[in-house]
């Protein structure tokens, strides 16, 4: 069932997170409590879940961003794009991304992004199967 993340899903989401490039999950502790209040309280930004028999496998965020130009059309950003390593390659991060596309559609998006940090031709081509290209923008990226 791909669905909205909820307030209780918070330790089954850092969970999962450590298939993505965490190794650990955070502390539980004030900073954490309130950027989780955050993310669930902002209307435009969509931590979209994939549950399996109650069981959280798969997840992606869509973050809708104002803009002022392109007819002032918002434009979605997707990260975190993760799944359970029992669960890959059955489409369920798939899934995931194709509800953001929706909600992106909703929002009147004229565009999604995402980056990825993986070379490995399979991540690549899943992407290119969810519909992205790495054709039509050059990304940069500053650490901080």
């Amino acid at each position: 069932m791909i669905r909205e993340a909820r307030k209780d899903d918070l330790e089954a989401i850092l969970e999962l997170y450590c298939f993505l490039h965490e190794d650990s999950i955070p502390e539980h502790n004030e900073h954490l409590a309130k950027t989780w209040d955050r993310i669930t309280d902002d209307p435009d930004h969509h931590l979209i879940v994939n549950e399996i028999d109650g069981k959280i496998i798969s997840s992606c965020v869509c973050v809708i961003i104002p803009n002022l130009t392109r007819n002032v059309r918002p434009y979605a950003f997707i990260e975190n794009v993760v799944t359970h390593a029992d669960y890959r390659k059955k489409g369920y991060a798939g899934e995931c991304l194709a509800y953001a596309r929706k909600i992106a559609e909703q929002n009147n998006c004229y565009k999604m992004m995402l980056l990825t940090g993986s070379k490995r031709p399979e991540t690549l081509h899943f992407y290119e199967n969810a519909g992205y290209n790495s054709k039509d923008k050059t990304a940069f990226i500053q650490w901080i």
